[in-house]
């Protein structure tokens, strides 16, 4: 029953190929559904994955929508809702790749955020006087990070659960805390 009523979904949601056939984000998107079929253990077509990932997750459709904007979109999702509770700010640039773990109550309002960035729930991207931080590829943000202002956060980061982070962070750190600080610079303790 549940295929069945994923099957009909899927033709609901056919505008939708059209949208990403036509979208000049289309190589962006080709990276989300990689990335998402990847963490997912799924394969198949990227139409059908795509349609999948449309289907069964609101995230998915924010990141989607974010990356379509114009008239098209917005009438797509009067009937097929985004996760309200997952805000990307209209002029974030965002980097193909997202993955999101459940992202209840995040808000994504950065300069730019690079490839393959993987963010969880309760997570706030946001800005100090008008300033926003920028995040590198390949960075990952943990459950209720706070990243704000005008800071630089370096490829191959993390950022841990509970993390605030006002300073820049060099490529291939982790940082934990409050106020987040250095403990792996380049895999080593520091």
């Amino acid at each position: 029953m549940r295929s069945l009523i994923i099957n009909f979904y899927k033709l609901f949601l056919f505008p939708h190929v059209l949208l990403y056939y036509r979208s000049r984000n289309k190589s962006a998107i080709d990276m989300d559904i990689d990335r998402w079929a990847s963490a997912k253990g799924l394969t198949g077509s990227r139409r059908s994955l795509l349609l999948s990932f449309l289907a069964t997750s609101p995230d998915f459709r924010t990141v989607f929508y974010h990356r379509n904007r114009g008239m098209l979109a917005s009438l797509l999702n009067i009937y097929c809702r985004k996760e309200k509770y997952f805000r990307i700010d209209i002029s974030t640039k965002l980097g193909g790749g997202i993955l999101t773990g459940h992202p209840y109550s995040t808000i994504l309002n950065a300069e730019e955020i690079g490839e393959n960035f993987y963010v969880n729930h309760l997570v706030t991207l946001g800005e100090v006087d008008g300033k926003r931080p920028t995040i590198g590829n390949n960075v990952s943000v943990y459950t209720g990070a706070i990243i704000i202002g005008d800071i630089k956060i370096g490829n191959n980061s993390i950022v841990g659960a509970g993390s605030v982070v006002v300073k820049d962070v060099p490529d291939n750190c982790v940082v934990v805390g409050n106020p987040a600080k250095i403990i792996k610079k380049d895999g080593n303790k520091v």
